[in-house]
């Protein structure tokens, strides 16, 4: 199984796999970097006020906006995309208002209250205009500002002896990485998306989607590869 992101995620998800009897290896095909200029992040962040909305759609931003503000001023209401934003929210200390049940930028769209009077939505330079340009159509102040950058980690093929029974793709990034750095994927390397957005990402990228996760969370996606490809006691050393 290959696992796309290293850091603490890419530790966590490996261990979780490993529990569920797979062997994985950490590949790390993207990075997150600081935007190339801090100040507008900054500035969105210190006009967050009681009764704004802090709308965020991945742990990576959480951790981002943490470590630039310990404590968020008392009355901001945050809202995540789903349950793995929500637990990297909490625990940052957060309270988290609001999780649609459609755990996707479209879902936090129609969930959010009619009386919100501004959000701030810190995001990926990589994000989707679906979140920003939904809650505009809906009358809702957005602030809207780039808290880090996605990056690839390099150019040159990347070839695993035995291939990968499993590749996980967890965000359009990881997608396209994968089809830029992976391709020619071995026959009988299965793709594993962590949502439907990123499904539709890894088929506009030109890659076969063998199965999407229930739920946008890394463990829903293992549940998720079990019942694709259940591990057996011969995989062990085998990715």
């Amino acid at each position: 199984m290959l696992v796309p992101r290293g850091g603490g995620w890419g530790d966590r998800v490996a261990d979780a796999a490993r529990a569920r009897g797979f062997a994985p290896v950490v590949v790390p095909l993207i990075a997150d970097v600081p935007p190339e200029d801090s100040a507008p992040l900054d500035a969105a962040l210190a006009q967050l006020a009681g009764g704004d909305w802090l709308v965020v759609t991945s742990a990576t931003t959480v951790r981002v906006v943490a470590e630039r503000t310990p404590r968020l001023p008392a009355g901001v209401r945050v809202a995540v995309v789903g349950s793995a934003t929500a637990r990297a929210a909490r625990g940052a200390g957060w309270p988290v208002d609001l999780v649609p049940t459609d755990h996707s930028a479209a879902g936090l769209v129609t969930a959010l209250p009619a009386d919100a009077r501004r959000v701030v939505h810190p995001r990926s330079d990589l994000a989707a205009p679906t979140l920003v340009d939904g809650l505009r159509a809906r009358g809702i102040d957005v602030l809207d500002v780039v808290a880090y950058r996605t990056v690839g980690t390099g150019d040159e093929p990347i070839l695993l002896d035995p291939a990968p029974d499993v590749v996980l793709v967890t965000s359009g990034s990881t997608a396209r990485e994968t089809a830029r750095r992976l391709t020619p994927l071995d026959p009988r390397t299965r793709i594993a998306c962590i949502g439907p957005g990123t499904a539709d990402e890894a088929r506009a990228a030109g890659l076969p989607v063998d199965v999407v996760a229930a739920d946008r969370s890394a463990e829903a996606l293992l549940d998720a590869v079990v019942e694709l490809v259940p591990p057996h006691p011969d995989q062990e050393g085998h990715p």
